[in-house]
């Protein structure tokens, strides 16, 4: 998605992962939850964490950090579950997304809304909506449902329609 078809004013979920800030539009979070134990199942990708029982279903929990090729997430008092809706091809899946610390909700007009970096070739940017700037800082702002393939949605979903024990 081009930042061109950015074109009014958007709220965004400011987060953190090591010192970078994030954002989501926040119509894609359904609610933030604090760290709790995650079930770990095997044979899925290394950036899923596992499961959480969130009120009698199964979610499955995604580590951005692995994702984006940093260092896992550590478990702190800050550290929190984003439960994100991500959409592919008309299909809606429910995850939860660890993240460092949650900042606070950002309303961003579409001029402070930068296009993505182009890094060469090698580097795929389709993630990234946009770069915001917020009081001089910049915020990545992410198109949760381009930040994974859809092999992976599909590895997530599998793990996530598994009995929890």
């Amino acid at each position: 998605m081009a930042v061109a078809s950015i074109t009014e004013t958007v709220q965004y979920l400011t987060f953190k992962l090591a010192d970078e800030v994030f954002a989501l539009d926040v119509a894609k979070v359904r609610e933030i939850l604090e760290y709790t134990s995650i079930t770990k199942v095997p044979q899925t990708p290394e950036f899923m964490r596992g499961v959480i029982n969130l009120r009698g279903s199964v979610v499955p929990v995604i580590d951005l950090r692995l994702k984006f090729g940093m260092a896992p997430t550590e478990q702190t008092i800050n550290t929190c579950i984003i439960v994100v809706e991500v959409t592919l091809d008309g299909d809606t899946t429910v995850l939860g997304a660890l993240a460092d610390s949650v900042q606070e909700v950002v309303e961003m007009e579409p001029e402070q809304i930068e296009p993505a970096p182009h890094i060469g070739t090698r580097l795929n940017t389709e993630f990234i909506k946009g770069m915001g700037k917020h009081d001089d800082n910049f915020i990545i702002i992410l198109d949760i449902d381009r930040v994974f393939s859809e092999q992976e949605i599909i590895a997530v979903a599998e793990a996530g329609s598994m009995e929890q024990p």
